[in-house]
């Protein structure tokens, strides 16, 4: 048995050029945008400050352990560096 093609042409191939897009057509969108409210912005400012307060230690251990070894040298704590210190923490609060 032999099947002769019909009309000369395949049924695949008029299935495949009927769904063929030219070159020179082509599909440009506008770019993509997008728009962020002022408040937005701040929330997101405020989140980022939040995780490098939450990220940042509350004390630092290097200049306490620093301090720590100046107030055992027993000339460290003389009248006017204690007279000094309580003028900062005084100053500090306003006085």
């Amino acid at each position: 048995m032999m099947i002769n093609k019909l009309d000369g042409v395949t049924p695949v191939n008029n299935l495949q050029n009927s769904h063929r897009v030219s070159a020179k057509e082509s599909y440009y969108s506008a770019p993509d945008s997008i728009n962020v409210s002022d408040e937005a912005m701040e929330a997101a400012q405020a989140y980022y400050l939040q995780q490098v307060a939450d990220e940042t230690p509350d004390v630092r251990s290097d200049l306490v352990a620093q301090i720590k070894e100046k107030i055992k040298d027993p000339n460290y704590l003389n009248p006017e560096r204690i007279s000094a210190t309580a003028d900062r923490i005084l100053a500090s609060y306003g006085f």
